[in-house]
């Protein structure tokens, strides 16, 4: 495993001020955010794709500070309801594997996405709990109708252009956001879907993340070190 950092949080410097501040660190890859959530400016996603000569600038600027790219990160919502947020997000994923594969990157990081209850919804719907039976029935369409055909189609793209590791980040308010979930998906589409790993997330939910590990042995792709402090009296009061 190779130490890494995420330069989003550095998009107020110049690229090459943040990659020599980071290779000063001992820093030895970075995950460039290419669009949606995560949009920087140390990748220029549209620019590169207009002219290839800046993802060989961009691969000699990081050559120079030591430093490989770990992963292009597009956390979005391609599965978003409303129609033009979805079509955004999706092309910004799409755009994103094609300048992973001009980059040499083999790994895309993003949300799995998560649908509305219904094909007339207007906001995404996040179903955590199983009765009444009206939940169970979101969940289905959810999965179903939108989801799972939503990246059986996405996979196929990514390994078109080379690209065989999607690793969804576990997030609370999308559909994969546990081990189970994440895992569910897989098995549907194949093995290019695996976790985007980040225990931050996973600690408020009352997971044990060493298990979690285990459980997802082979379908960890990429890692975020975050932290998370649960406040017990706020615990205790309203729970999770």
């Amino acid at each position: 495993m190779k130490l890494g950092v995420l330069t989003v949080p550095l998009q107020g410097q110049p690229a090459e001020d943040a990659f020599r501040y980071l290779s000063g660190l001992g820093v030895e890859t970075v995950e460039l955010g290419a669009g949606c959530y995560t949009n920087g400016n140390h990748l220029q996603r549209e620019a590169i794709l207009e002219d290839p000569k800046k993802a060989e600038k961009l691969k000699n600027l990081l050559k120079k500070y030591d430093l490989e790219i770990s992963a292009l990160s597009c956390h979005g919502n391609p599965v978003h309801p409303q129609k033009e947020i979805a079509e955004h997000d999706h092309r910004v994923f799409e755009e994103t594997v094609l300048v992973a594969e001009m980059l040499g990157v083999d790994t895309i990081v993003t949300f799995s996405g998560c649908p509305g209850d219904s094909a007339g919804s207007l906001y995404p719907n996040w179903v955590t709990c199983s009765w009444p039976p009206d939940y169970m029935k979101i969940l289905d369409y959810q999965w179903n109708e939108v989801l799972i055909p939503y990246w059986e189609k996405a996979v196929r793209f990514a390994n078109d252009h080379g690209i065989y590791k999607i690793a969804l980040e576990l997030h609370p308010g999308f559909s994969c956001y546990n081990t189970s979930s994440l895992l569910r998906l897989r098995e549907a589409v194949g093995d290019t879907i695996g976790a985007n790993f980040d225990p931050s997330h996973l600690f408020w939910q009352g997971m044990d993340p060493v298990a979690a590990i285990r459980a997802l042995k082979g379908a960890i792709y990429h890692f975020h070190a975050k932290d998370t402090k649960v406040d017990p009296y706020n615990k205790a009061v309203n729970g999770v």
